[in-house]
């Protein structure tokens, strides 16, 4: 297993509600050259965690951060004008927080980040350091 380091929070950068699945994702991800989806899990609208690349692999989602990373992605992150815009269900909510709080049980000196915080980008359309004190991580 890699050395994980960081655990870094993206969003799709798709309009709130509308259903992405790891296949498309990866489709787009390989349409641009890459080997595979670039995320390790996509939470979908539902709430259902859904693994993309191994763990055991380097991500392509955070450029500089791959090595040591672990990329999650929660589908959404844009209005239907797709400005950025917090469009998290309940469901994603609680389980982002559940995935991250086991991911963290596994990897106790990651630290969690949002996308945004390593590249000038809205992604993933919430302030992920805010959102963690809130929710306890």
């Amino acid at each position: 297993m890699r050395n994980i380091e960081k655990i870094i929070i993206h969003c799709s950068a798709t309009p709130e509600g509308r259903a992405v699945t790891v296949e498309t994702i990866r489709g787009w991800h390989k349409r641009q050259g890459w080997s595979d989806i670039g995320y390790h899990y996509v939470i979908y609208l539902d709430g259902s965690v859904h693994e993309g690349r191994p763990l055991e692999a380097i991500g392509a989602h955070t450029t500089g951060e791959n090595t040591y990373s672990i990329g999650i992605c929660y589908v959404g992150g844009c209005d239907q004008n797709m400005r950025p815009k917090d469009t998290r269900t309940a469901a994603q909510e609680a389980a982002l927080v559940k995935l991250v709080k086991s991911l963290k049980e596994r990897f106790p000196g990651a630290t969690v980040h949002g996308h945004n915080e390593f590249a000038a980008k809205a992604c993933p359309s919430f302030d992920v350091q805010k959102w963690r004190k809130e929710v306890g991580i």
